[in-house]
């Protein structure tokens, strides 16, 4: 094996593309602050018990070591959103609004419908204490400006709540292992493997999961939806919500779709969830939701609501390219006259480096002792 291969799934950016994801990551930071978000830089290690929380899917993609020092088990983190979960719960109050957005590296044991390698660089604007639609709409309109400004346009804005799922399971006295044998299978969309599950077990309203799981496509479903879970209430709580997001989006230039099956990879989604997508692309490039229960794990209760993108991925697609920019050679020389000319012209905005070697070709020529640009 070459000294310098990298392991699967683990990548990196050089040239043009360096050059653009940092010019994507300035730009998409202003974005975020313009509309009052914080940013935030967590750590890449945590204690384990705070990185995974109750997931079972980060779980199984954080990396984790002992640590030396604590004696505790140390992680990775493979998804930013459970450490603004604790970020928050440190540090806000109940009745406030908070906003946060960042841009970290991630890294994961192993790739996903979501992230195409284990290290992804994770981009993301998340809104606490806000118990209401509004919220949502806010960060979705957060992320179709983000997808516009990586150079994204014709967006197909896919719109779920798993609280329907939620409340069908709760509705059915599921308890927890046939709950997530059911969220594995909305998961993937699997009907046969529903069908043979409904089978071999005894499951109450079993007609009702048979109807979610194909519950998709025009703002026609919600109406389709109301009538199958009309005796349950949280239910129709729910498709009232995507009723006022349809409201809200059908005349914003985005291709609407309806999902109401969608359960999310990640357990921690509790209500309205949403994803992004584009038909150059076969899976979601930005996706989001409802999460009202992580800061319960660090003793407080927060509504929250977010979305999450891999930047590296976009910038890797070369949907927008930044160009490097020209740098200029100058001798190497002590000359205080050139030093000024050099200092004035990075000022400027020019890049300039010193020829240590003597030996490339410079773009300073000194006339009757005065430094100036070749022409």
């Amino acid at each position: 094996m070459s000294n310098w291969q990298l392991p699967e799934g683990i990548d990196e950016l050089t040239g043009d593309q360096a050059i653009t994801f940092e010019q994507c990551r300035r730009d998409l930071l202003d974005l975020y602050q313009s509309w009052g978000y914080e940013v935030v830089v967590p750590p890449m290690i945590e204690f384990a018990e705070t990185l995974v929380l109750n997931s079972k899917s980060i779980d199984e993609k954080t990396f984790k070591f002992l640590d030396s020092i604590s004696g505790k088990m140390l992680g990775v983190h493979s998804d930013i959103t459970p450490q603004i979960a604790r970020i928050d719960s440190k540090r806000s109050k109940s009745e406030r609004v908070d906003r946060y957005c960042y841009i970290n590296a991630i890294l994961q044991t192993k790739a996903d419908d979501f992230y195409a390698s284990r290290s992804p660089i994770q981009a993301g604007a998340e809104l606490y204490g806000f118990n209401g639609v509004d919220a949502d709409i806010e960060v979705i309109n957060l992320m179709i400006e983000s997808l516009a400004l990586m150079g994204l346009k014709g967006i197909t804005l896919s719109l779920g709540n798993t609280s329907i799922f939620n409340a069908l399971c709760d509705s059915a006295n599921l308890n927890s292992k046939d709950a997530s044998k059911l969220r594995d299978i909305f998961r993937r969309k699997s009907i046969p493997d529903l069908n043979s599950f409904l089978k071999n077990n005894q499951i109450k309203d079993g007609d009702k999961f048979k109807a979610l799981i194909s519950l998709d496509g025009s703002e026609a479903v919600l109406d389709n939806a109301s009538s199958v879970f009309k005796d349950i209430p949280l239910a129709l709580s729910a498709i009232d919500d995507l009723r006022k997001l349809y409201v809200s989006f059908k005349d914003c230039n985005i291709n609407l779709m309806f999902d109401l099956g969608e359960v999310k990879a990640y357990e921690y989604h509790d209500g309205v969830v949403f994803a992004a997508y584009h038909e150059s692309f076969s899976k979601a490039l930005a996706q989001g939701g409802r999460y009202s229960g992580l800061t319960k794990s660090f003793g407080s209760s927060r509504d929250a609501t977010g979305f999450s993108f891999d930047l590296k991925f976009l910038v890797q697609q070369q949907l927008k390219i930044v160009k490097k920019q020209k740098t200029l050679v100058a001798p190497n020389s002590t000359d205080s006259k050139l030093t000024l000319l050099i200092n004035e012209l990075r000022l400027n905005g020019n890049n300039i480096k010193i020829d240590l070697t003597g030996l490339a070709e410079v773009d300073f020529e000194n006339t009757n002792n005065e430094w100036k640009l070749k022409e």
